[in-house]
């Protein structure tokens, strides 16, 4: 097999009723590279498994890496395994349970990223769509940003839908990224480095809200606790040298400033 320029990475738990959905949206795209499609299926109880079986075959462009696992790893351990098996220049995310609907997605991203090294992250809109309702809804989940943002925009938090993502495959996953409860927000500053994150207008995936969506169905309080753990996470572990950001953090982190720091910067402020 020829080096892939694209590892794209799938993650899947009991997703019997949308990873057909999932892994068609990958095989219709239409490149000029190779692609190597990683399915990591945490032990899934239903038939996610047989469906993932009756469709994931190798193209002329696709190679597929289907590793079912007897043990269930969890959503976290179960990311971060599947990100390590990922040997592409650029690395593209889809859950089991959204799904792409442009063909020409990963061409699109990747011109852009060849094209443009002082870019980290490459992400595009999508589509909302509510199983309950089952249509197309708002998106009430993301904030709007500029097509170019940085480190500072994500400190302030997540806007980026996961199956919209391609990211240089350049960074090292640390021992304490298992115990972020956002995965794909860290993963996105631990990118990210000093460089910049592109939106694309093009809307070219679905994200898909359900009633087995683990996020989108804690409340306010949970996400609440759950964010404010992981953003503690970042700030303690990550080294990030943009001032602005790691200032963002600690604030949304609900960290104050040490009385030498206060001091230090009330000096800075006057011999300005």
């Amino acid at each position: 097999m020829s080096i892939p320029l694209v590892s794209v990475c799938m993650i899947a738990y009991n997703h019997e009723n949308y990873i057909a959905e999932a892994i068609k949206g990958v095989f219709m795209q239409q490149t000029d590279f190779m692609v190597e499609f990683i399915i990591s299926n945490d032990a899934s109880l239903d038939g996610t498994d047989k469906i993932i079986n009756g469709l994931a075959k190798d193209s002329d462009k696709i190679k597929i890496k289907y590793f079912s696992h007897s043990d269930n790893k969890g959503m976290i351990p179960n990311f971060i395994w599947s990100l390590r098996e990922c040997k592409g220049k650029y690395i593209a995310l889809c859950e089991g349970d959204d799904y792409w609907t442009d063909p020409l997605k990963l061409q699109k991203q990747v011109d852009f990223m060849e094209g443009n090294p002082e870019y980290a992250i490459c992400f595009h809109s999508v589509a909302v769509y509510d199983e309950s309702l089952k249509a197309i809804t708002t998106d009430n989940i993301t904030r709007h940003v500029p097509q170019t943002t940085s480190i500072v925009d994500m400190a302030r938090g997540n806007y980026i839908h996961t199956p919209s993502v391609l990211l240089r495959n350049d960074f090292n996953i640390p021992k304490w990224f298992k115990k972020a409860t956002l995965g794909d927000w860290t993963l996105y500053l631990i990118a990210i480095k000093n460089r910049k994150i592109k939106k694309m207008t093009d809307s070219m995936a679905v994200y898909r809200l359900h009633e087995k969506s683990i996020w989108s169905n804690k409340d306010q309080s949970e996400r609440s606790a759950l964010t404010k753990e992981t953003v503690r996470l970042v700030y303690n572990n990550l080294k990030i040298k943009n001032k602005k950001a790691k200032n963002i953090l600690r604030k949304r982190a609900g960290y104050k400033l040490s009385r030498f720091q206060r001091i230090l910067n009330k000096m800075k402020k006057i011999y300005k």
